[in-house]
């Protein structure tokens, strides 16, 4: 399985004017600044499908990408579709505070009760993988995850580690992904797992 094309296909404030839940979704979330739109981008093979800004939490809005894959074990069935969730990073300090609670209040809405929501991509720098903030955002992944769901902790810019300090980290964290947008690592890996949990292959 692979993808072979990926369009932006709407934006909305929360879950009351997202798309219709008839596809499965993968949602993208991190701390502003994590390298999530370079992520997309790269491991949809389209360069400018996410817009990456130069001010952090500038993205307000949750934004909905159609995914196509190459089903290559079924020649009947030849393609298979998803949506990725681009959502807003958290950890942004220049928004006032009603916005952050509405924006903070449409994100939770959005994670709780979105049921075709499969697979949560926590995206954490591997540069500092013990922030307050990136545990916080685990624990109520965990909090409220169903037992359809599956959370995915990958850990982006492993090319600015030291190769004991990226040992040290996947020592820590056996389960995580290990990405790196620079060099194109670990995207294979997150494709494969991302298709395997959805369609089993």
């Amino acid at each position: 399985m692979r993808i072979i094309d990926a369009s932006f296909m709407q934006s909305a404030q929360s879950i009351s004017d997202s798309p219709s839940p008839d596809v499965a979704e993968v949602a993208f979330l991190g701390r502003s600044n994590v390298g999530k739109s370079s992520l997309l981008n790269t491991l949809t093979h389209r360069k400018g499908l996410a817009k990456s800004s130069s001010t952090p939490g500038k993205t307000q809005l949750i934004n909905f990408f159609n995914i196509k894959f190459k089903n290559e074990q079924d020649p009947e069935n030849p393609h298979l579709y998803a949506r990725f969730v681009d959502l807003p990073g958290f950890g942004y300090a220049k928004v006032s505070k009603s916005l952050k609670e509405d924006w903070n209040k449409n994100l939770t809405g959005y994670l709780q009760k979105r049921a075709c929501l499969q697979i949560f991509i926590h995206l954490i720098d591997a540069r500092h993988p013990q922030l307050e903030i990136d545990q916080n955002v685990d624990e109520f992944l965990k909090s409220i995850k169903r037992g359809d769901q599956l959370i995915i902790n990958a850990f982006t810019k492993i090319d600015k580690l030291k190769q004991n300090d990226l040992a040290k980290l996947k020592r820590e964290n056996p389960n995580g992904i290990f990405i790196s947008n620079l060099k194109k690592k670990g995207m294979q890996d997150l494709e494969q797992t991302i298709s395997e949990y959805l369609y089993g292959h």
